[in-house]
């Protein structure tokens, strides 16, 4: 059958005019026709069956019936086999083909076109087929329909397979609830295990979660909201219960009444243990398990509420353990945590139920009591109490490794009440008192007092004081004079003052620890040899002064420092003092830590002239291995044994002995503190190269040691030559 159909007749056939309105009728039909003889060749097709086919009439008909040149594709998207074919299914079984889907695929428009077939026999007189017609429906948008809904619910199973999310659905009309095999696993039950009713879940949640969901749900359903979030926790078949994340929609009608509610269920189990572990890692020190600083300080301003609206006592104690960096230094870092571990255990077993303890870093530990009476008295006697009790479980031998240690604490004690008062300023109060029982023996229980803070404050504005003073310079030179056994001046020590004003003149022994605490005693130091360099560049240019040394006391903040000898060959170059008339004096302290790094500067500063004296020998606890080791010029000898020369037979042994290890080692004597005529005479006696006091010669300012000292080496000079 074609858009035109033939016009030859048999007998029987419609009139012509009939046919005609017949065939324009086919030509129209927004079906597709074709019309197949004997051999399964078209012979006929209408206007809409060459469209779905993409091929003309002359295409069409030139086609063999059994070619797979049609490339007709199955449902499933594979290629067909001509014998599949809806005309060749009928010529080879006789019977009608309905309902049957197929996929045209069209190489000259690129795409495919989807069809639904129903194929039918015309037979002859004799029964036998002598033709078959094709009828097809375009299905293709039906068909992109369907697979599009087939890749999104594949997408949906994969999304799901791949996640830990529980599908499930409730219908509010019928009261049929679906559970996923994902809900049911998540709690450990095997899907069909458990009824699987509305109420499966409300048996399953937590007792004390069940009120409060279930009011949540009964306000969301009489709500307007279509979304919802929501945190509980269900029964698991091993008996824990599972921390879940509720997500889900609400289908509502034109009312807005709700008909449906489907959601998802999320494991939060592992999201919830690293929570834990974040506000472990936050909150609580690694080492031993206690509240950490920062965990501390949030309690502390709950505990203070607390205390204050009942009116109680509390006391926050701050413990240190006695000597724990040398167990550290000498026994290793592994057995200090040990220790920690060992002392976090211990007080935990001290304290009470309701007591606070934390681990501040290092070996600190803050303790904090409450409830301890209406009074400070109360109170005081509550702390000594607990107190004594730590003091006790801490001083007992520790088993570290199979190594016993003893150890001890030093705690500090502050109290508050219900007056305002800042967290800060406790803890700074109790580490205060701690270090007064610390200075008053160690392995004791000091309280604060506020003559503490007020010397704390003190020291603080000497210290800020001391940082302006350097800063305008305000420190000052004095020489004492010093003096050869046959009483020619050789040299001048440099002794630092601080003109803080016109008429106030600071000794040092009123800074100097404030400088050293305070982190300036480097800069202070730099400064006195800045100015000592510039007394010796002067006293160069002046005949009757140039032969004079110049003795600057150095700390051991300057010779720890690597750059020290940089610094002074610079300042040397500078100032154009000569360097072998400069004399650093240091004390014993320097060489208890890194020798060998202090020997390497010392020998760079050798190498530029300059010159070391080891200053109050005899007082230290240095092995007399270092008078050869380092490379010292001159010993001093304290005026601890000075002053006692004329009088005690022990102190006159001691600085001969120092005199005669001197003289063998070649290194010079320095004599100071000499205020006696007896002290002069004995030191002369047994040889001793230059000496210094008040009998000498009192420490003056520069410029007048200059005017004074030069004035009278000029006069020796003249007295000496006529």
């Amino acid at each position: 059958m074609t858009a035109n159909p033939p016009s030859t007749r048999r007998a029987g056939d419609v009139p012509d005019d009939a046919q005609r309105r017949f065939d324009d009728l086919l030509a129209h039909l927004p079906a597709g026709v074709v019309m197949h003889d004997a051999a399964g060749r078209v012979v006929a097709a209408n206007r809409q069956a060459l469209a779905l086919l993409g091929r003309t009439e002359c295409e069409a008909q030139e086609a063999p019936g059994g070619d797979d040149a049609w490339h007709f594709v199955r449902a499933d998207g594979s290629r067909m086999p001509p014998s599949e074919y809806p005309v060749n299914a009928v010529l080879r079984t006789g019977a009608k083909v309905s309902d049957f889907v197929v996929g045209v695929s069209r190489p000259a428009h690129g795409d495919v076109r989807w069809a639904i077939c129903n194929a039918y026999p015309e037979r002859d007189e004799h029964g036998a087929i002598h033709c078959v017609v094709v009828c097809f429906t375009d299905c293709t948008a039906l068909k992109d329909a369907e697979q599009s809904l087939h890749k999104s619910e594949e997408r949906m199973r994969l999304a799901l397979q791949g996640s830990t999310d529980a599908p499930w659905d409730w219908d509010l009309v019928t009261g049929e609830l679906y559970y996923s095999a994902r809900y049911w696993e998540m709690l450990g039950y095997v899907p069909g295990e458990m009824r699987a009713d509305p109420e499966a879940w409300v048996r399953l949640t937590h007792p004390e979660d069940r009120a409060w969901v279930a009011a949540f749900l009964e306000d969301l359903l009489a709500g307007p909201r279509q979304a919802y979030s929501i945190e509980f926790r269900l029964l698991h078949r091993d008996g824990h219960y599972v921390p879940v994340l509720s997500r889900g929609f609400i289908l509502r009608d034109g009312a807005g009444k709700a008909l449906r509610l489907s959601g998802t269920n999320t494991d939060l189990t592992e999201r919830k243990q690293v929570e834990h572990r974040i506000h472990e890692l936050a909150y609580f020190d690694q080492l031993t398990g206690l509240p950490n600083r920062r965990f501390l300080i949030d309690e502390l301003g709950q505990i203070l509420a607390r205390n204050g609206r009942a009116g109680r006592h509390g006391a926050l104690l701050f413990l240190d353990l006695d000597n724990f960096k040398l167990l550290n230094d000498t026994m290793g870092h592994d057995v200090g945590d040990l220790l920690l571990r060992e002392v976090a255990r211990r007080l935990r077993r001290a304290l009470r139920e309701g007591d606070h303890l934390a681990r501040l870093g290092g070996d600190e530990f803050v303790i904090v009591l409450e409830n301890l009476g209406a009074s400070p008295d109360e109170a005081t006697v509550e702390v000594h109490a607990v107190g004594r009790k730590i003091l006790d479980v801490l001083g007992e031998p520790f088993d570290l490794a199979g190594r016993q240690c003893a150890s001890s604490p030093s705690i500090g004690v502050t109290l508050f009440d219900g007056a305002p008062t800042s967290i800060d300023a406790l803890l700074r109060q109790a580490d205060l008192a701690m270090y007064r029982a610390k200075e008053e023996g160690r392995n004791t229980l000091r309280f604060f007092d506020p003559g503490m803070q007020a010397a704390v404050d003190r020291r603080a504005a000497l210290s800020a004081a001391l940082r302006t003073g350097l800063a305008r310079r305000q420190f000052v030179l004095y020489f004492q004079p010093q003096f050869g056994h046959d009483g020619s001046l050789v040299g001048a020590e440099a002794l630092v003052r601080w003109q803080r004003g016109v008429d106030e003149l600071v000794a040092p022994g009123e800074f100097i620890g404030a400088a050293e605490s305070g982190g300036l005693i480097a800069a202070l130091g730099m400064d006195v040899l800045e100015q000592g360099c510039h007394a010796l560049a002067r006293w160069a240019r002046a005949p009757h002064l140039a032969t004079l040394k110049l003795a600057v006391n150095i700390s051991v903040h300057q010779l720890r420092d690597p750059d020290f000898p940089h610094a002074v060959a610079t300042l040397l170059a500078a100032t154009g003092a000569p360097a072998d008339r400069l004399t650093l004096e240091l004390t014993e302290s320097v060489f208890a830590r890194n020798p060998d790094d202090l020997v390497d500067r010392m020998q760079q500063l050798r190498r530029l002239g300059v010159h070391f004296a080891l200053d109050d020998f005899g007082t230290g606890y240095s092995s007399l291995a270092y008078l050869a080791r380092f490379p010292l010029a001159a010993l001093k000898i304290d005026r601890s044994f000075v002053q006692d020369v004329d009088h005690d037979p022990n102190a006159s042994s001691i600085v001969e002995a120092i005199i005669a290890l001197a003289r063998k080692l070649h290194l010079a004597t320095i004599a100071e503190g000499v205020e006696l005529d007896a002290q002069h005479a004995f030191l002369a006696a047994h040889g001793c190269d230059v000496m210094q006091g008040y009998l000498l010669g009192r420490p003056v300012a520069m410029d007048e040691f200059e005017r004074r000292y030069g004035r009278a080496q000029a006069q020796a000079a003249s007295g000496s030559s006529t």
